[in-house]
């Protein structure tokens, strides 16, 4: 609720500043038609009086201007301070009666007033929206986890059942594949949605990067191992930047799961740390399928995949995470990639 605090403004109206202008326009119009006269009456005067006529008209115009200036820069001055007493008043939450006239100033108050409450009822809109969305992701969160996993575990219990016949086995492995990528969607989703609404709040700090990079290669490598895709490093020790290592971990892991998924059985991919002054960048480069150059913009968009991944699993979230990720920490992505050649994705990281 706004409290209200009575000052004195200035009484700064649209015809304040005429008011000058007419003064002063009204003098220099005498003091020039009376030094006109004085010049068609010249012949009869002597040249010394001529002389100190037009110092004195001289005089007097330039004294003029001076004023002139000096009460314009005072009114405007005034205007100014009269501005920044109501935006403070605003911020504060303090409403300032500045009378009852209608002034320009208070014409702007109570626009600004209108523009300040307009605000406050928009933020208080998103901030219920933000916990709506917040109670739902949890019910989701918390209702879906029990169903899949007794799923996960039903199904896997019934697999280690040395009687079952193959065509009921086939059928429950599909069954446990289809738990797995729902279980991955939900999750994705649910991260998604909290990193959107602001729930989830990156805590950073000065890391190195060569031990996020370990980390994430540690969730990857068994997968890595199964195509035999060699995962080449080379990072300097005591390269640091400033970032959140669970959540940073993730985003690499994302890329790496990428990377992985679209390669050849033999391939390989390398990661390189390079150190700038602002920031530190990681390529992860592959030579897998790679990437339309054409599509390259549309690859971090929500549920976007590419045309040439269609045999592929996969539901186009893992990068919009990570570009997610990545951006609220202050850092950027790009890409370069040709196609049958391999994809460069390189993470910047403010350092």
């Amino acid at each position: 609720m706004l409290s209200v605090k009575v000052m004195k403004m200035n009484n700064i109206k649209e015809n304040s500043f005429k008011k000058i202008y007419i003064t002063f326009f009204t003098v220099v119009t005498l003091i020039c038609v009376s030094f006109i006269m004085f010049i068609l009456n010249i012949d009869s005067l002597k040249s010394s009086t001529v002389i100190n006529v037009t110092l004195i008209f001289v005089l007097s115009i330039f004294f003029l201007a001076i004023l002139f200036i000096y009460l314009i820069r005072k009114k405007i001055l005034n205007v100014f301070g009269d501005l920044d007493e109501i935006i403070d008043s605003a911020i504060n939450e303090e409403k300032i009666i500045t009378g009852y006239d209608e002034t320009m100033l208070s014409a702007l108050e109570s626009k600004l007033f209108r523009y300040i409450k307009i605000t406050k009822a928009n933020k208080e809109a998103v901030e219920n929206e933000r916990n709506k969305v917040k109670t739902l992701v949890s019910d989701i969160s918390h209702q879906t986890k029990t169903p899949i996993a007794n799923i996960l575990l039903y199904s896997q219990l019934i697999l280690e059942n040395e009687q079952i016949d193959d065509y009921s086995k086939e059928i429950l492995q599909d069954i446990k594949k289809q738990s797995e990528r729902l279980n991955f969607l939900i999750q994705s989703l649910i991260k998604m949605s909290r990193l959107e609404s602001g729930i989830i709040i990156l805590a950073t700090s000065k890391i190195k990067i060569k031990d996020v990079i370990l980390k994430s290669i540690q969730k990857i490598y068994i997968n890595a191992q199964g195509k035999e895709i060699d995962v080449n490093i080379s990072c300097d020790e005591n390269i640091m930047a400033s970032f959140d290592i669970k959540w940073t971990v993730e985003a690499l892991v994302n890329i790496l799961e990428n990377s992985i998924k679209y390669t050849k059985v033999g391939g390989k991919i390398d990661i390189r740390v390079t150190s700038y002054e602002l920031f530190k960048r990681i390529d992860i480069k592959d030579n897998g399928i790679g990437i339309d150059e054409e599509e390259i913009n549309n690859i971090f968009k929500r549920f976007y995949r590419c045309k040439n991944v269609n045999q592929y699993e996969g539901v186009g979230i893992g990068l919009y995470l990570t570009r997610e990720i990545i951006s609220i920490q202050g850092g950027y992505i790009k890409v370069s990639s040709e196609i049958k050649q391999g994809t460069t994705m390189s993470v910047f990281l403010p350092s």
